[in-house]
């Protein structure tokens, strides 16, 4: 345990920090998978219109640097070649 008052607020704020980036972390992945049902369901309407709303969620990890922006730009990759499968 640290000794120091700036060192226990520190680790009081990774905490948190931590915390609030997994459960980021986890609408990003119910996202991913929520879009993945939509193409197997083949709605490609549905599918169109969600895959805006993720590729701006995507963005906005990378702004808050929850996620690296080569892994998010694979994602939008490999997921845009999907949807234009469907389509």
């Amino acid at each position: 345990m640290p000794q120091r008052r700036n060192a226990i607020k520190r680790l009081r704020q990774d905490k948190k920090r931590r915390l609030h980036n997994l459960s980021l972390k986890a609408e990003l992945k119910k996202a991913i998978k929520k879009f993945h049902s939509l193409l197997a369901a083949k709605n490609k309407e549905e599918a169109k219109a969600f895959f805006e709303k993720l590729t701006s969620q995507l963005d906005r990890a990378i702004f808050k640097k929850i996620i690296h922006q080569n892994r998010a730009n694979r994602l939008k990759s490999r997921l845009s070649k999907r949807l234009a499968k469907l389509t």
